[in-house]
């Protein structure tokens, strides 16, 4: 039996204070610890199409799921699978004059979750200056796999929008283990279940679209 989940209370509908941000320190990174993140998965809505991926808490069973455009998904999903275009996409492009310029990308953090709306700082260094700048967390976390560098979560948004696996009876006896394919349907069955207006967006963009 997959595992059943558990959505922490200012997340299960989608609900949580307008207007309520994340202070942040100097450099624009969250006063709390963040927390280290890896991009578990890109997910598709069925009934919608829309995409999702899903960040995983690196020393922990959560997770965090974001709407992001299709354009977006896919340089995302074709860099963690190896995949090479024919022609540059806009995050390769973007990389590469990174890369020319003498500029890396340090660590990318998701910072806040405003209004149904996640926002993200793009942390990067050239000659020993850091700066930081704003950002979609999709074009943030496309850069960080590109770059190879550390994806971090504020704590405050993890608590307000992960999501927990609870394991059922079954899961215990048979000591935690996991399968493949169970993980698969119940992410399945998460993405498809989930209310389109219900799970926070990213600044920007439109849901089903990119925005440039």
């Amino acid at each position: 039996m997959a595992p059943r989940w558990l959505v922490p209370g200012a997340a299960e509908a989608g609900a949580h204070a307008p207007g309520a941000t994340l202070d942040l320190g100097q450099g624009g990174v969250a006063t709390d610890d963040p927390i280290e993140v890896n991009v578990d998965s890109i997910r598709v809505h069925l009934p919608t199409g829309q995409h999702v991926v899903i960040l995983k808490e690196k020393h922990a069973d959560r997770y965090l799921p974001i709407w992001i455009g299709p354009f977006e998904a896919n340089a995302i999903a074709m860099k963690i699978q190896g995949m090479a275009p024919d022609r540059p996409v806009t995050h390769d492009l973007m990389s590469a004059t990174f890369g020319e310029l003498g500029i890396s990308v340090s660590r990318i953090v998701v910072t806040s979750l405003t209004e149904e709306v996640f926002f993200a700082r793009l942390h990067v260094r050239q000659n020993g200056r850091e700066v930081d700048v704003d950002s979609r967390p999709s074009d943030a976390i496309a850069l960080a796999v590109r770059f190879e560098c550390p994806i971090y979560v504020a704590a405050e948004v993890l608590d307000r929008a992960g999501v927990i696996p609870e394991k059922d009876e079954e899961d215990e006896e048979r000591g935690g283990e996991k399968l493949d394919e169970d993980r698969l349907a119940v992410f399945r069955d998460l993405v498809n279940s989930l209310n389109l207006p219900d799970l926070p967006d990213e600044p920007g963009g439109r849901r089903g679209s990119s925005s440039s």
